[in-house]
């Protein structure tokens, strides 16, 4: 007969798992958070530098630092959250073979520790931004939080995908990280998408992420419209990655942790 796992279980591995990962991966290093709060912070401030040289003001509103935050921090959180899932099988392997522990309780609590992290960080960045410089920006709370969202199921989606994907072919980690470097260009985190000319415009808007930075810019700048961005179609998007990878993990779970 087989066994009956526990009611709550998954909570508990999921904590378990959490704890875990907050020891190994900003308990080993010194200043572990710190050092996760600088790196956007510093990519914030090296285009601040680079671009309030060469131009009186950014492409939106007046104040550098708000207009690559806001486009950037967003970018961030589908960043970690797509590279923190997209490893839970190979980093809880071990566990994994545990009956108590499934593969869900490995990538929800790989999600939900890196969600927390990345909010703090742009909770910290951008009150240090708005506090330091009249911004001259409306802060529009809902919209902000679905921008965040919309990152949030993206990075969970293209996550579980190329968790399948990587966990049977380890090369595909090295060919995502190539292919996905131009992200940052074509994106609408430095540049602005509507001061691109069509039709590289039209075909731009096929990329997910142009609609999670038109959201976010649009939470701060309130006269920006951005009649572009479609949230359907990003939650779609993601909808559909998460549900592929889910039915690929189900059916190769096992041979996964064979390998």
């Amino acid at each position: 007969m087989q066994r009956q796992v526990p009611r709550f279980a998954s909570v508990r591995s999921i904590s378990a798992l959490i704890l875990r990962e907050m020891t190994t991966t900003y308990g080993r290093s010194p200043g572990g958070i710190i050092w996760a709060i600088l790196e956007p912070a510093g990519a914030i401030a090296l285009l601040v530098t680079i671009f309030s040289i060469g131009f009186r003001s950014p492409q939106l509103g007046t104040n550098f630092a708000i207009y690559y935050a806001s486009g950037m921090l967003p970018f961030m959180m589908f960043v970690s959250t797509s590279g923190k899932v997209q490893q839970a099988i190979n980093y809880s392997r071990q566990l994994l073979n545990y009956p108590r522990v499934s593969f869900m309780d490995a990538l929800l609590a790989r999600l939900l520790l890196n969600v927390l992290i990345q909010a703090i960080i742009s909770t910290i960045i951008l009150t240090f931004i708005l506090v330091t410089w009249d911004t001259r920006t409306v802060f529009v709370v809902g919209r902000v939080l679905n921008a965040y969202a919309m990152a949030i199921a993206l990075g969970f989606g293209v996550g579980m995908l190329n968790c399948v994907l990587i966990s049977r072919n380890p090369v595909w980690a090295s060919v995502w990280s190539v292919a996905t470097r131009p992200l940052v260009l074509i994106s609408g985190v430095i540049f602005l998408h509507d001061r691109i000319p069509d039709p590289y415009r039209t075909w731009l808007e096929w990329n997910p992420l142009v609609h999670v930075v038109g959201e976010a810019r649009r939470g701060f700048y309130y006269s920006y419209t951005a009649d572009y961005v479609s949230i359907s179609y990003t939650y779609g998007f993601a909808g559909v990655c998460a549900v592929l990878g889910l039915l690929f993990l189900k059916t190769y779970y096992r041979d996964l942790l064979e390998r």
